[in-house]
């Protein structure tokens, strides 16, 4: 309760003036659920009315003693929008969710190949590995499609997932939806809003495909924790479950590839991953994506046969026929 307070008082202290439905909106967290709350900041002298909404609403702002609980509030985590989700019912919706329960068949792999032209030979080998949701090395030489035939691997399982869009454990709020790599569905907005089964806090997407290349650093495999903010940011694997995570141009990075795949090399074999917290807490996180090393190097040249062990595909994109290329 106190976290939702929180969330009120940081938003108010934006907008100013506020219906109790507009901030219900803004916390993604139903209108009925708040009216108590509303009640009790009100006889708190923490909030006060400004005027009568419709459907039985007020408009409320914040009391002077409120806007300094605001601002203590602010200074302690500058986090404001949808209230976030605890870490274990995220647990549950990833278990609910497992890419490796899907298990898709040949007419799937061929509408997700359809716009590009793949060896009949490779095909046949792409449906064990896929099916696997294990680890995948794909490695040839530049220009043979390797990044675009893994893009294309996503689309094999044309299924939606839900994930929350924030996440909560320890008194720490992490970010887990991002723009840059989740889609969300069109039209499922609107659809959803006449359901009254639908928790606003969840978001519905496609399939993550996440893809790193050059850039990726040790870095972007932890939470990073933003100390001005005191809110977290959920790292590139976290972000991936349920979908793809594809490391392109493997062996490329500014890291070595034996120290990457070491710190992958329990996630790899258990499908779990284990983060820090601002705090120093330690927590599980499901490691539940299909993998997929693209390079142009060869796999035993990078990593050596331990680490190859827990990536038990590796497929070698050849140079196309003259007739396939000009196809």
């Amino acid at each position: 309760e106190s976290l939702v307070e929180s969330l009120i008082c940081k938003y108010l202290l934006g907008t100013g003036t506020a219906s109790g439905r507009s901030i219900a909106d803004a916390i993604s967290l139903p209108f009925g659920l708040l009216e108590d709350l509303f009640r009790a900041l009100r006889a708190r002298q923490i909030l006060c009315h400004s005027g009568s909404a419709p459907l039985n609403d007020y408009y409320y702002t914040l009391t002077e003693q409120g806007r300094d609980r605001a601002q203590v509030f602010s200074e302690a985590c500058a986090y404001v929008g949808a209230a976030p989700v605890p870490l274990a019912e995220y647990l549950l919706s990833v278990d609910a969710q497992t890419i490796r329960a899907e298990a898709p068949q040949h007419d799937q792999l061929q509408s997700a190949f359809a716009d590009i032209s793949v060896d009949p030979v490779l095909f046949d080998s792409l449906g064990p590995a896929v099916n696997s949701g294990a680890g995948l090395f794909l490695y040839g030489d530049p220009g043979n499609g390797k990044s675009t035939l893994a893009k294309c691997i996503t689309m094999c399982f044309g299924q939606h997932v839900w994930i929350p869009r924030t996440l909560y454990e320890d008194n720490q709020i992490v970010k887990m939806f991002d723009p840059v790599y989740h889609e969300p569905v069109e039209g499922a907005k609107e659809s959803m809003l006449k359901s009254r089964n639908h928790d606003p806090r969840w978001v519905k997407i496609s399939r993550p495909t996440v893809i790193v290349g050059g850039e990726l650093t040790m870095d972007n495999l932890e939470i990073r924790h933003d100390p001005r903010s005191n809110v977290s940011e959920a790292p590139l694997q976290l972000k991936s479950n349920c979908g793809l995570l594809l490391i392109d141009d493997f062996g490329r990075q500014r890291i070595e590839p034996a120290e990457l795949l070491n710190r992958w090399i329990v996630p790899l074999e258990n499908h779990v991953d284990y983060l820090t917290l601002a705090t120093g807490k330690k927590i599980q996180v499901p490691f539940d994506q299909l993998i997929i090393f693209s390079t142009n190097l060869k796999p035993e040249d990078l990593v050596d046969e331990a680490l190859l062990r827990r990536i038990p595909y590796r497929l070698n994109i050849g140079d196309p026929a003259e007739q396939e290329f000009l196809l």
